[in-house]
């Protein structure tokens, strides 16, 4: 594959992405131009950038995980699960790839095209919603209004909408 144009499957950033929380949204923008890097890439760029994403999403995830301790989310909630389960395919697609393998390194980009698009409208977007309504500003780490945290560790993908554990 050629880095002269995208191919038409490929993720390309858009409005339908935005959660309008700025530091989550030039992250997630960040993720989408390094995840096109690596689907253009030729074979010999490949696992460069595919280490470059990884490394991304390591401190994108990382971030996301500590906004959800500082407000209330239970250290094994799904979202951050998922972050984990993510970061864990990544890394071994990237052993296949020096292996060889770099279909397997391909596909799994390919794959996360079509993931990144369904978490960010889904978890990403309820993440947002939670910190917002919290007051909690992602770039100081301040919470204005630490009275609007649940009560309850939240278990669930989301935030505050009904993910609170029950009692």
């Amino acid at each position: 594959m050629t880095p002269t144009a995208l191919p038409t499957d490929t993720l390309q950033w858009s409005d339908a992405l935005a959660l309008d929380m700025p530091v989550m949204d030039e992250t997630h923008q960040e993720f989408v131009a390094l995840l096109a890097e690596v689907v253009q890439a030729a074979d010999a760029d490949l696992l460069p950038r595919w280490s470059t994403l990884i490394a991304h999403t390591q401190d994108h995830f990382d971030r996301e995980d500590q906004w959800m301790q500082a407000t209330g989310f239970a250290a094994g909630n799904c979202h951050a699960t998922q972050h984990k389960i993510i970061l864990q395919v990544m890394r071994e697609g990237e052993a296949r790839g020096h292996g060889g393998e770099l279909a397997v390194v391909r596909q799994m980009a390919r794959e996360l095209g079509l993931w990144f698009p369904q978490h960010a409208q889904s978890m990403d977007a309820s993440l947002a919603l939670h910190l917002r309504s919290a007051g909690y500003d992602p770039r100081t780490g301040t919470l204005s209004q630490p009275e609007r945290l649940p009560t309850q560790a939240i278990h669930g993908c989301g935030g505050s909408c009904g993910d609170t554990a029950t009692a």
